[in-house]
Protein backbone atom coordinates (compact mmCIF):
# COMPACT_ATOMS: atom_id res chain seq x y z
CA UNK A 1 0.00 0.00 0.00
CA UNK A 2 1.47 3.29 -1.11
CA UNK A 3 -1.04 5.64 0.48
CA UNK A 4 -3.21 8.18 -1.29
CA UNK A 5 -2.64 9.38 -4.81
CA UNK A 6 -2.46 13.14 -5.47
CA UNK A 7 -6.02 13.10 -6.83
CA UNK A 8 -7.31 11.21 -3.79
CA UNK A 9 -5.55 13.61 -1.47
CA UNK A 10 -7.08 16.58 -3.29
CA UNK A 11 -10.54 14.97 -3.11
CA UNK A 12 -10.21 14.46 0.65
CA UNK A 13 -9.04 18.03 1.17
CA UNK A 14 -11.99 19.37 -0.83
CA UNK A 15 -14.77 17.17 0.57
CA UNK A 16 -13.55 16.27 4.06
CA UNK A 17 -14.08 12.57 3.43
CA UNK A 18 -12.83 9.94 1.02
CA UNK A 19 -13.79 6.37 0.16
CA UNK A 20 -11.08 3.79 -0.52
CA UNK A 21 -12.76 0.69 -1.93
CA UNK A 22 -11.21 -2.71 -1.25
CA UNK A 23 -8.99 -1.52 1.59
CA UNK A 24 -9.50 -4.82 3.41
CA UNK A 25 -9.95 -8.17 1.75
CA UNK A 26 -12.99 -10.35 2.43
CA UNK A 27 -10.76 -12.61 4.50
CA UNK A 28 -9.57 -9.68 6.63
CA UNK A 29 -13.16 -8.59 7.22
CA UNK A 30 -14.15 -12.10 8.26
CA UNK A 31 -11.25 -12.28 10.71
CA UNK A 32 -12.43 -9.12 12.49
CA UNK A 33 -16.04 -10.32 12.55
CA UNK A 34 -15.06 -13.71 13.91
CA UNK A 35 -12.94 -12.12 16.62
CA UNK A 36 -15.77 -9.81 17.70
CA UNK A 37 -18.03 -12.84 17.83
CA UNK A 38 -15.64 -14.46 20.30
CA UNK A 39 -15.50 -11.29 22.40
CA UNK A 40 -19.31 -11.12 22.52
CA UNK A 41 -19.56 -14.80 23.46
CA UNK A 42 -17.27 -14.18 26.44
CA UNK A 43 -18.71 -10.83 27.58
CA UNK A 44 -19.99 -10.10 31.07
CA UNK A 45 -23.01 -7.82 31.03
CA UNK A 46 -22.56 -4.99 33.56
CA UNK A 47 -25.24 -5.18 36.29
CA UNK A 48 -26.39 -1.61 35.72
CA UNK A 49 -27.22 -2.47 32.10
CA UNK A 50 -29.87 -4.98 33.17
CA UNK A 51 -33.34 -3.94 34.26
CA UNK A 52 -34.32 -4.31 37.89
CA UNK A 53 -36.78 -7.04 38.94
CA UNK A 54 -39.47 -6.80 40.15
CA UNK A 55 -40.16 -3.73 38.01
CA UNK A 56 -41.01 -0.60 39.95
CA UNK A 57 -40.81 3.14 39.71
CA UNK A 58 -37.41 4.38 40.81
CA UNK A 59 -37.28 7.18 43.32
CA UNK A 60 -35.22 10.28 42.56
CA UNK A 61 -32.12 9.04 44.39
CA UNK A 62 -32.23 5.72 42.54
CA UNK A 63 -32.66 7.46 39.19
CA UNK A 64 -29.66 9.65 39.97
CA UNK A 65 -27.57 6.64 40.94
CA UNK A 66 -28.48 4.80 37.73
CA UNK A 67 -27.57 7.87 35.71
CA UNK A 68 -24.23 8.13 37.51
CA UNK A 69 -23.52 4.42 36.96
CA UNK A 70 -24.24 4.70 33.23
CA UNK A 71 -22.17 7.87 32.89
CA UNK A 72 -19.22 6.47 34.82
CA UNK A 73 -19.28 3.29 32.74
CA UNK A 74 -19.01 5.41 29.60
CA UNK A 75 -16.50 7.95 30.89
CA UNK A 76 -14.13 5.26 32.16
CA UNK A 77 -14.28 3.18 28.96
CA UNK A 78 -11.49 4.97 27.08
CA UNK A 79 -8.83 2.46 28.12
CA UNK A 80 -11.08 -0.61 28.24
CA UNK A 81 -13.22 -2.91 26.11
CA UNK A 82 -16.81 -2.20 27.12
CA UNK A 83 -20.28 -3.08 25.84
CA UNK A 84 -23.09 -0.67 25.00
CA UNK A 85 -26.53 -2.09 24.29
CA UNK A 86 -29.53 -1.17 22.20
CA UNK A 87 -32.67 -0.08 24.04
CA UNK A 88 -35.26 -2.69 24.94
CA UNK A 89 -33.07 -5.79 24.61
CA UNK A 90 -33.54 -6.92 28.24
CA UNK A 91 -36.77 -8.09 29.90
CA UNK A 92 -37.86 -7.08 33.38
CA UNK A 93 -35.72 -9.84 34.87
CA UNK A 94 -32.59 -8.67 33.09
CA UNK A 95 -32.60 -11.51 30.56
CA UNK A 96 -31.93 -10.98 26.88
CA UNK A 97 -35.00 -10.59 24.68
CA UNK A 98 -32.86 -11.15 21.59
CA UNK A 99 -29.69 -13.20 21.04
CA UNK A 100 -26.79 -11.44 22.82
CA UNK A 101 -24.96 -10.86 19.54
CA UNK A 102 -28.04 -8.97 18.27
CA UNK A 103 -28.35 -6.82 21.40
CA UNK A 104 -25.18 -4.72 21.20
CA UNK A 105 -25.01 -1.24 19.76
CA UNK A 106 -21.23 -0.98 19.95
CA UNK A 107 -18.09 -2.19 21.71
CA UNK A 108 -15.52 0.47 22.68
CA UNK A 109 -13.20 2.20 23.22
CA UNK A 110 -9.83 0.44 23.36
CA UNK A 111 -10.07 -2.61 21.13
CA UNK A 112 -6.98 -1.26 19.39
CA UNK A 113 -4.97 -1.54 22.60
CA UNK A 114 -6.20 -4.71 24.27
CA UNK A 115 -7.09 -7.13 21.49
CA UNK A 116 -4.30 -8.41 19.24
CA UNK A 117 -6.54 -8.90 16.19
CA UNK A 118 -7.87 -5.35 16.27
CA UNK A 119 -4.48 -3.98 17.24
CA UNK A 120 -3.05 -5.58 14.11
CA UNK A 121 -5.76 -4.09 11.90
CA UNK A 122 -5.29 -0.64 13.45
CA UNK A 123 -1.50 -0.58 13.09
CA UNK A 124 -1.32 -2.31 9.70
CA UNK A 125 1.12 -1.15 7.08
CA UNK A 126 -1.84 -0.09 4.94
CA UNK A 127 -3.19 2.22 7.64
CA UNK A 128 0.28 3.63 8.27
CA UNK A 129 0.74 4.35 4.57
CA UNK A 130 -2.55 6.26 4.44
CA UNK A 131 -1.60 8.29 7.51
CA UNK A 132 1.81 9.16 6.08
CA UNK A 133 0.32 10.27 2.78
CA UNK A 134 -2.00 12.60 4.70
CA UNK A 135 1.00 14.22 6.39
CA UNK A 136 0.77 12.64 9.83
CA UNK A 137 4.20 12.73 11.48
CA UNK A 138 3.41 11.50 15.00
CA UNK A 139 -0.11 10.01 14.87
CA UNK A 140 -1.54 8.38 17.97
CA UNK A 141 -4.66 6.21 18.29
CA UNK A 142 -7.16 7.84 20.63
CA UNK A 143 -10.09 5.43 20.51
CA UNK A 144 -11.67 2.53 18.64
CA UNK A 145 -15.16 1.08 18.29
CA UNK A 146 -16.91 -1.87 16.70
CA UNK A 147 -20.38 -0.72 15.62
CA UNK A 148 -23.05 -3.31 14.86
CA UNK A 149 -26.01 -1.28 13.48
CA UNK A 150 -28.33 -4.19 14.21
CA UNK A 151 -31.06 -5.19 11.72
CA UNK A 152 -34.29 -3.21 12.24
CA UNK A 153 -33.22 -1.81 15.63
CA UNK A 154 -29.88 -0.14 14.84
CA UNK A 155 -30.65 3.48 15.63
CA UNK A 156 -29.85 6.65 13.72
CA UNK A 157 -26.79 8.74 14.55
CA UNK A 158 -27.68 12.43 14.33
CA UNK A 159 -25.62 14.85 12.29
CA UNK A 160 -22.39 15.71 14.06
CA UNK A 161 -18.69 16.51 13.76
CA UNK A 162 -16.26 14.14 15.47
CA UNK A 163 -14.31 17.07 16.87
CA UNK A 164 -17.36 17.95 18.97
CA UNK A 165 -16.43 14.94 21.12
CA UNK A 166 -12.69 14.70 20.43
CA UNK A 167 -11.51 18.29 20.40
CA UNK A 168 -7.97 19.41 19.61
CA UNK A 169 -6.13 22.72 19.45
CA UNK A 170 -5.51 23.57 16.75
CA UNK A 171 -8.37 21.93 14.88
CA UNK A 172 -7.69 19.80 11.83
CA UNK A 173 -5.58 17.23 13.70
CA UNK A 174 -8.21 14.48 14.02
CA UNK A 175 -8.93 11.74 11.48
CA UNK A 176 -11.57 9.03 11.61
CA UNK A 177 -10.98 5.73 9.82
CA UNK A 178 -14.25 3.87 9.24
CA UNK A 179 -13.94 0.35 7.82
CA UNK A 180 -17.06 -1.34 6.46
CA UNK A 181 -16.99 -5.05 7.32
CA UNK A 182 -20.27 -5.52 5.47
CA UNK A 183 -21.85 -3.73 2.52
CA UNK A 184 -23.39 -0.43 3.61
CA UNK A 185 -26.51 0.86 1.88
CA UNK A 186 -29.13 3.53 2.39
CA UNK A 187 -31.42 0.81 3.73
CA UNK A 188 -29.04 -0.50 6.41
CA UNK A 189 -27.74 2.88 7.55
CA UNK A 190 -24.81 4.04 5.41
CA UNK A 191 -23.00 7.29 6.15
CA UNK A 192 -24.26 10.61 4.79
CA UNK A 193 -21.90 13.59 4.41
CA UNK A 194 -22.10 17.28 3.63
CA UNK A 195 -19.12 17.66 1.27
CA UNK A 196 -16.88 20.58 2.15
CA UNK A 197 -18.42 21.12 5.59
CA UNK A 198 -15.08 20.63 7.35
CA UNK A 199 -13.91 24.19 6.82
CA UNK A 200 -16.23 26.11 9.15
CA UNK A 201 -14.92 25.10 12.56
CA UNK A 202 -16.81 23.54 15.47
CA UNK A 203 -19.52 25.38 17.41
CA UNK A 204 -20.67 22.57 19.70
CA UNK A 205 -18.65 20.55 22.19
CA UNK A 206 -19.29 17.72 24.61
CA UNK A 207 -17.16 18.28 27.71
CA UNK A 208 -16.58 16.68 31.07
CA UNK A 209 -18.21 18.45 33.98
CA UNK A 210 -16.32 19.02 37.26
CA UNK A 211 -15.68 15.97 39.42
CA UNK A 212 -18.65 15.07 41.59
CA UNK A 213 -21.27 16.58 39.29
CA UNK A 214 -24.39 14.55 38.60
CA UNK A 215 -24.25 14.39 34.81
CA UNK A 216 -20.53 13.85 34.19
CA UNK A 217 -20.77 15.47 30.77
CA UNK A 218 -22.46 18.54 29.31
CA UNK A 219 -22.97 20.16 25.92
CA UNK A 220 -21.48 23.56 25.25
CA UNK A 221 -22.73 25.60 22.31
CA UNK A 222 -25.01 24.40 19.52
CA UNK A 223 -24.79 23.20 15.95
CA UNK A 224 -25.98 25.39 13.09
CA UNK A 225 -29.07 24.34 11.16
CA UNK A 226 -27.44 22.18 8.50
CA UNK A 227 -29.40 22.01 5.26
CA UNK A 228 -30.70 18.46 4.75
CA UNK A 229 -30.54 18.90 0.99
CA UNK A 230 -26.73 19.09 1.17
CA UNK A 231 -26.21 15.53 2.47
CA UNK A 232 -25.03 12.87 0.05
CA UNK A 233 -25.39 9.13 0.82
CA UNK A 234 -22.13 7.19 0.81
CA UNK A 235 -22.86 3.55 0.07
CA UNK A 236 -19.70 1.43 0.15
CA UNK A 237 -18.82 -2.21 -0.31
CA UNK A 238 -17.43 -4.60 2.22
CA UNK A 239 -13.78 -3.87 2.99
CA UNK A 240 -14.00 -0.18 2.08
CA UNK A 241 -12.26 2.45 4.18
CA UNK A 242 -13.91 5.83 4.64
CA UNK A 243 -11.57 8.61 5.78
CA UNK A 244 -13.42 11.20 7.88
CA UNK A 245 -12.01 14.64 8.64
CA UNK A 246 -12.61 15.59 12.27
CA UNK A 247 -14.81 18.55 11.33
CA UNK A 248 -16.83 17.19 8.40
CA UNK A 249 -20.58 16.95 9.09
CA UNK A 250 -21.97 13.43 8.79
CA UNK A 251 -24.77 11.20 10.05
CA UNK A 252 -26.39 7.81 9.54
CA UNK A 253 -30.04 6.80 9.55
CA UNK A 254 -31.76 3.90 11.29
CA UNK A 255 -31.15 0.43 9.90
CA UNK A 256 -34.49 -0.43 8.30
CA UNK A 257 -33.25 -3.60 6.65
CA UNK A 258 -32.90 -7.23 7.68
CA UNK A 259 -29.11 -6.97 7.38
CA UNK A 260 -26.61 -5.68 9.91
CA UNK A 261 -23.99 -3.05 9.11
CA UNK A 262 -20.83 -4.02 10.98
CA UNK A 263 -18.05 -1.43 11.07
CA UNK A 264 -14.68 -1.14 12.76
CA UNK A 265 -13.72 2.49 13.29
CA UNK A 266 -10.95 4.34 15.10
CA UNK A 267 -9.52 7.84 15.38
CA UNK A 268 -6.03 9.17 14.91
CA UNK A 269 -4.63 12.45 16.20
CA UNK A 270 -1.46 14.19 15.05
CA UNK A 271 0.40 14.48 18.35
CA UNK A 272 3.12 16.85 17.20
CA UNK A 273 2.16 20.43 18.09
CA UNK A 274 -1.36 19.42 19.16
CA UNK A 275 -3.12 19.90 22.48
CA UNK A 276 -5.73 17.27 23.36
CA UNK A 277 -8.43 19.15 25.24
CA UNK A 278 -8.46 18.31 28.96
CA UNK A 279 -12.24 18.80 28.76
CA UNK A 280 -12.75 15.91 26.33
CA UNK A 281 -14.75 13.00 27.73
CA UNK A 282 -11.92 10.63 26.78
CA UNK A 283 -8.57 11.13 28.42
CA UNK A 284 -5.33 9.13 28.20
CA UNK A 285 -4.38 7.32 31.40
CA UNK A 286 -1.13 6.28 33.02
CA UNK A 287 -2.04 2.69 32.21
CA UNK A 288 -2.91 3.49 28.61
CA UNK A 289 -1.46 6.65 27.06
CA UNK A 290 -2.50 7.15 23.44
CA UNK A 291 -0.37 4.60 21.55
CA UNK A 292 1.70 5.75 18.55
CA UNK A 293 0.42 4.45 15.22
CA UNK A 294 3.86 3.98 13.71
CA UNK A 295 5.63 0.98 15.21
Amino acid sequence: MTGLSPSQLQKFQEDGFLVLEGFLSAEECVALQQRIGQIVAEMDVPPHCRAEFPPRILNKAEEQQKTQDNTEYFLSSGDKIRFFFEKGVFDEKGNFLVPPEKSINKIGHALHAHDPVFKGATHSSKVQAVARSLGFHMPVVVQSMYIFKQPRIGGKVPAHQDATFLYTEPLGRLLGLWIALEDTTVENGCLWFIPGSHTSGVSRRMVRTPAGSMTGISIRGSDPAWDNSLYVPTEVGRGSLVLIHGEVVHKSEQNLSDHSRHVYTFHLMEASGTVWSPENWLQPTAELPFPPLYT
